[in-house]
Order: C-alpha cells, then sequence, then structure tokens
C-alpha cells in the first residue's frame, strides 16, 4: 500500500498551529482549519502533478535542510524556497486557489494566501525530511510523489473541486484529455473497421449470389425454386453478419471513468466485464450553508449533523420522549469530526468547527443530554478496535466538559466494528463508513 504523505504532513498543522495561526490571521479556528483542509489535498496533488519536474524535486530536497518545518508561521511567506515552488505548481491559478479556499472557509483573501504558503512549506519541508531520513534520492521523491496520483482525489472536501481552483482536468495528474480523446478515436476506429469488413463480407455474399443465380439459370431452367430461395437465403445471411458484426464493435468499445479530478481511470470493456449488480448513484457534493440555532447562523449541512438535532430539539421530539429507551435508536454522525489515524488524541483538521457546533447546540438547549458513541471498521483485532473507539469516545467526551457542557453528556462508549457493515477486504473509501463518531440523545 502506497505511503498517503498527507497523512504525515498533518502532524505539523495540529490544533496548536491552527489557534496561533488563527490568533495571529485575526480569523476563527474553524475557518483556518477548513482552510488547511482545502489546501492540503491541492498542494499535495500539485507536486504529484509535478512530480518529475527538476526543479520541484530539488526544492524538496533543499526544504529538508531549510529550517521551513521550525518556523511555519513566522517564516513561511517570505521563503523563497516556497515563492518559487508555488509558481511552478500552479504558475498564474494561484490567485484563483486563494480566492476559491477563501470563500470556501469564510476567511480573507490575505490570510488563505498566508496558509496556502504555510501549507506549502509544512509538505515540502515533511516529504523533504522523510526523503531524508529514508535516503530517496531525485528518483525516489519523484517515486514517492507519483503515487499520491491514486490518492488525492477523494481528501478534496465537500464543496471544492480542481474547476473551482481553475485548474484544467487536462493538465491535472496526468493527460486526461489525451486519454479519452484516444480512447475515443481507437473506439471509432473499430467501429470503421466492423462496417468495413462486413461491407466486404456482404459484397462477396452478392458476388455470390449472383454466381448461383447465374448458374441456376443456365442449369436448371427458369422454373426451378432454387432460382429464388438461394439468392434469398444467401442475403438472408448476409444482412445478419453485417448486424452482428456492427453490434459487436459497438459493444466491445473501450470507455474511461473519470474522477473528481478528471483523470482518467481504467478502461471497461463491456463485452467481457460483467455489469453491476446495481446502478451507482453520483454522489451529490456536500455544500455548508446556514444553520439556523435560534437566530445565530452555524455553518453546517442541510440535512447533516446540526440541522437534524436542531430539528429534533425545536419540535419538541426530545422534550416529549418518555425515557432513554426512546430515544438510543436514533444516533446522528459527525460530518466533520475525524481523528488522525491511529489516534485518539488527535483530531484531523477541520473538525474543531463541528465540535464547536455541538457545544452551541447544547448550550442553546441546557436540558437535552447527549451520549457519545465511536466507531471502527472491521480491519484488525476487535479488542483493539473497541479500545480505540472508546478512547475516541472519551475524548470527545472530555472536549465537551472542556467546553462547558461536560453536565450534559451522560456518557460514551466504544463499539468497534460491531455495527460495521464494510468488508474487511474492501477498499480503504469503502471502509471509512464505518469509521466514524456520532452522538444520540439521552435521558
Amino acid at each position: 500500500m502506497s505511503l498517503n504523505v498527507i497523512d504525515l504532513i498533518k502532524g505539523q498543522l495540529g490544533p496548536a498551529l491552527v489557534s496561533q495561526a488563527a490568533s495571529q490571521f485575526g480569523e476563527s479556528e474553524s475557518g483556518i482549519s477548513k482552510a488547511i483542509g482545502g489546501l492540503l489535498p491541492a498542494v499535495v496533488g500539485g507536486l504529484a502533478n509535478n512530480a518529475d519536474n527538476p526543479g520541484v524535486v530539488d526544492a524538496i530536497t533543499k526544504a529538508s535542510s531549510s529550517g521551513i518545518l521550525g518556523n511555519l508561521l513566522g517564516g513561511s511567506s517570505s521563503n523563497p524556497i516556497i515563492t518559487n515552488l508555488l509558481s511552478s505548481l500552479f504558475g498564474d491559478k494561484v490567485g484563483g486557489l486563494v480566492n476559491s479556499i477563501a470563500s470556501f472557509s469564510g476567511i480573507s483573501n490575505n490570510s488563505a494566501g498566508s496558509l496556502l504558503n504555510l501549507v506549502t512549506g509544512a509538505t515540502v519541508g515533511t516529504v523533504g525530511k522523510y526523503a531524508a531520513d529514508n535516503n530517496l534520492g531525485a528518483s525516489g521523491i519523484s517515486g514517492l510523489l507519483n503515487d499520491q496520483k491514486g490518492i488525492i482525489s477523494s481528501l478534496l472536501p465537500a464543496g471544492l473541486s480542481l474547476a473551482s481552483f481553475g485548474l484544467g482536468a487536462e493538465n491535472w495528474f496526468g493527460q486526461a484529455k489525451e486519454t479519452v480523446s484516444s480512447v475515443t478515436s481507437t473506439a471509432k476506429d473499430n467501429i470503421a473497421e466492423g462496417v468495413a469488413t462486413a461491407r466486404e463480407n456482404v459484397s462477396e455474399g452478392a458476388r455470390e449470389v449472383r454466381e448461383q443465380f447465374n448458374n441456376n439459370n443456365n442449369n436448371q431452367g427458369g422454373g426451378s425454386i432454387w432460382k429464388w430461395l438461394l439468392p434469398l437465403l444467401l442475403l438472408i445471411a448476409a444482412g445478419y453478419f453485417l448486424w452482428k458484426q456492427c453490434e459487436k464493435k459497438q459493444t466491445t468499445t473501450t470507455t474511461t471513468t473519470a474522477d473528481s479530478t478528471g483523470t482518467a481511470g481504467s478502461s471497461v470493456d463491456s463485452a467481457t466485464t460483467p455489469p453491476a449488480s446495481a446502478p451507482t448513484a453520483t454522489p451529490v457534493a456536500k455544500t455548508d450553508e446556514n444553520i439556523d440555532l435560534n437566530g445565530v447562523m452555524l455553518k453546517g449541512y442541510k440535512g447533516g449533523m446540526e440541522d437534524q438535532m436542531i430539528s429534533f430539539l425545536k419540535s419538541g421530539g426530545y422534550k416529549n420522549a418518555a425515557d432513554d429507551a426512546a430515544l438510543k435508536d436514533k444516533w446522528y454522525d459527525f460530518d466533520h469530526v475525524n481523528f488522525k489515524m491511529g489516534s485518539s488524541t488527535e483530531l484531523e483538521a477541520g473538525s474543531q468547527g463541528q465540535m464547536e457546533n455541538l457545544v452551541a447546540i447544547l448550550k442553546a438547549f441546557p436540558d437535552a443530554k447527549i451520549k457519545i458513541g465511536g466507531y471502527t471498521d472491521k480491519v484488525g483485532n476487535e479488542a483493539s478496535n473497541v479500545k480505540l473507539s472508546q478512547s475516541r469516545a472519551d475524548f470527545i467526551k472530555a472536549a465537551l466538559a472542556k467546553a462547558g457542557v461536560g453536565a450534559q453528556v451522560l456518557g460514551a462508549e466504544g463499539y468497534g466494528s460491531k455495527f460495521a457493515t464494510v468488508d474487511a477486504k474492501a477498499s480503504d473509501a469503502e471502509r471509512a463508513a464505518d469509521r466514524k463518531m456520532s452522538v444520540r440523545f439521552s435521558k
């Protein structure tokens, strides 16, 4: 399994740095977290797209000894390595990237620009350090960056895309545009070849019909039934052959799939690949909207955790519930709160905003009580999974207590993979649905 360098870089962009950046730039921590969550995959994607660029590889090599990681907030904006690297990665698209991130996260353009430098510094510094620690030369660094192309596509937050950054699919992660064009051309050639072959066979069949017709006339006279029947049969056979040739070429036409970055996917031959058991619906991108909490607007998904919890509380559903048994089957999954891989004490960038929303909801409805649930996928030892999920649930409970709503949290429980539904052999992306943190109302 390829190394995901984003997991390495996140260690440099933890809650402490988010808090410091928010204070220095005069922005909210949730806004800074959202901006970092969008910038990190964009920067790593830019490096991956330029994995074979000697100047980019050289910048990463130099970054390991430049001290970038030791002064991300203070030195990133004026570091020539970062300035030159951003120009190489994005060219004249830097402004579009900054504008998109600022709009997405709700921070100023100046703050977004400073964060772009900071994230780029953290990225090249971390990759450079990893390369130095593992004795990777230029080819090793290029190989490491190339490996990221297969995992970046799913990491952009909902509401962001390469198009929103002004980055065209045709020059990102390989020449997808050229690949699709080539495949289309090949398919057209195949169909044309099939039609030409069929035409040749029809012509040959027609020639044989004429010859047979003439022979029948010469040998059997005008009254023979074969004078009419044999040509008819041959024409039917020729028509059937033409139809089958065209059908075969059309059904074996090679098609491509494209992910959210515009990357051309694996070719699919519909003549040999069995159809899926059910069509897969195109995911609908989730976009943060204003969720009304008694006149205070929270940023969250329409129909997401905050929206559902507030609606339930306003409807009197909690107040009218007789006991805990009436509430225990309805869990609300966090949309943004995620822990770093294998950790129970460090949240990923972008998690803080939804934690703050939950605190605001509990403060707005002081009579409401909740319980925290932690879950894992089916991979690994179950005893370890239960322990990890319990630690994560306890962490969130402690964080809520620290925020002043601890009395409203009645419990926290880790369930491990008890309720996981995705097979352990499925892809990591598929199993992500089972790795979650949830909350339910309790009495």
